[in-house]
């Protein structure tokens, strides 16, 4: 497989919305051609007797019950707020949107 030219890496780098100079171009397209090559080295070596696992070792998720217990009320939650409206937190609005 050919390796990963300074173009794919600027076309990359474009989609990412990063500004690469043309130096770094080059050092991340040789950086991204030994990461391909690494995963592919893994490809050859994963056989149909072994089975696709997400960690090496089992894990067994261990969450506690959900209980009611005692929590603080609306006005206490509010209560060192710089604003509130309708029981919430009050923030600036940053994206512009209503």
């Amino acid at each position: 497989m050919p390796g990963i030219t300074r173009e794919e890496v600027a076309h990359l780098a474009r989609l990412a919305r990063l500004e690469l100079k043309a130096e770094e171009l080059e050092h991340f397209a040789g950086q991204l051609d030994d990461i391909i090559g690494a995963v592919a080295r893994v490809s050859e070596v994963a056989d149909q007797d072994v089975p696709p696992t997400s960690h090496p070792l089992p894990l067994t998720n261990v969450m506690r019950a959900d209980e009611v217990r005692p929590s603080l009320t609306p006005a206490q939650a509010l209560s060192g707020a710089p604003a509130q409206e309708q029981q919430r937190f009050k923030v600036p609005q940053i994206l512009g949107e209503d």
